[in-house]
């Protein structure tokens, strides 16, 4: 089988095909009575009674033409095929059957690529036949063609937007896991950094201070209970079978929290000018968790560091963040291969149309520095 033939024919069907809504039912109530008219007020119908009960009874099979499309074309395909047996070889078709070509709309927007292979072949049968036995001339075959494969077309159109904004809707979910897992990482990475110098200068400070170890913990446990609290929320959005948590973002005020005078680590100064009260959500929490990440990198890679500066500025069109510290700027850190965690703030810079630069300081310490449009949209 030629490729594109094998392609057609393992296309799935579309997802979740519309169930009978009442629109069916009014579209069902509606033809019922005008084919009786056409009967009665139609003076060259032939077989006047065969032609209305063969309309009447075809009419159901709309109410499944999304989930059933190829059986309900091959019934009113093959019932029109083999009325003429019952008039004498007459055409038993009237103008209310003009409906079947929804069915052929269907079976191309609703059907997988075997029952639209099929399908097709049955239609196509159906007219050929007509044109054998004589019941349409050759010019009815090219008027019959023309309106089938423009209803056809019409479905498979239809079929093919449906899907180019099902796979863009896919796109924009996956771009929004990968920006949780990110969130995800630097929660993480954060507070287990915090756990990890706390309980560090609890040992350290255990056999001068008694009471270091119990603060320690204390501290150990708050940071725990928030890194587990932030993991259920974005855990229950990156499940599927589980509600969002649709409680506000972290905002760029938010940041003052981050600030501290711990004794057993650097201090950490915050400083946010400009207005910042009208940022779009993505960027808010875009500054922030780049803030937290290069916090989290200060204090575990910058050696004897006694400070970490973190300054945000915004304007009319940019804000700009700046993280810096004053560790000792040695061989370990300029030479070290960028871990998840900056490719991760690059990345995400980069998904809203900014920057994020990592670097030594000319004297000591570590800058990084990341613009972002105030916009939130790549351009």
């Amino acid at each position: 089988m030629p490729p594109f033939l094998r392609y057609v024919w393992d296309e799935p069907s579309p997802p979740d095909p519309p169930p009978r809504v009442w629109r069916d039912w009014v579209l069902v109530g509606v033809l019922v009575p005008v084919a009786v008219l056409e009967g009665l007020l139609r003076p060259d119908l032939p077989w006047r009674t065969v032609s209305v009960i063969l309309t009447v009874g075809l009419v159901p099979t709309l109410l499944w033409r999304r989930t059933r499309p190829l059986p309900m074309v091959a019934i009113t395909f093959a019932t029109t095929s083999l009325a003429p047996l019952l008039t004498d070889g007459d055409s038993a078709e009237t103008y209310t059957m003009t409906y079947l070509l929804i069915l052929a709309y269907s079976l191309f927007r609703w059907g997988s690529g075997r029952e639209v292979t099929l399908g097709s072949t049955i239609m196509l049968v159906a007219v050929s036949l007509s044109l054998v036995f004589g019941r349409i001339t050759p010019g009815d075959v090219v008027g019959a063609f023309a309106v089938m494969f423009s209803a056809m077309a019409l479905g498979g159109a239809l079929r093919y937007r449906a899907g180019a904004r099902t796979r863009e809707f896919d796109q924009i979910k996956l771009l929004e896991r990968e920006q949780l897992a990110r969130d995800l990482h630097d929660t993480i990475a954060h507070h287990v950094s915090a756990m990890a110098i706390r309980a560090q200068a609890g040992l350290a400070t255990s056999e001068s201070r008694p009471n270091a170890a119990t603060d320690a913990l204390r501290v150990i446990e708050a940071e725990a209970a928030r890194a587990l609290d932030e993991m259920r929320a974005m855990v229950r959005i990156l499940r599927r079978d589980q509600p969002a948590d649709l409680a506000p973002g972290r905002r760029v005020t938010d940041l003052e929290q981050l600030a501290s005078r711990d004794p057993s680590g650097p201090a950490v100064d915050v400083e946010i000018s400009g207005d910042v009260d009208d940022l779009p959500p993505s960027v808010e929490a875009a500054i922030y968790r780049l803030a937290q990440e290069s916090i989290t990198n200060a204090q575990r890679h910058a050696r004897h560091a006694t400070r970490i500066e973190v300054h945000v500025a915004a304007d009319d069109t940019s804000v700009r963040l700046r993280v810096s510290d004053d560790g000792d700027s040695g061989p370990i850190r300029p030479a070290a291969p960028p871990g998840y965690g900056l490719i991760g703030m690059i990345e995400r810079a980069d998904l809203l149309g900014g920057t994020c630069e990592a670097g030594p300081n000319p004297d000591r310490g570590w800058t990084v520095t990341a613009v972002l449009p105030r916009s939130g949209a790549a351009t």
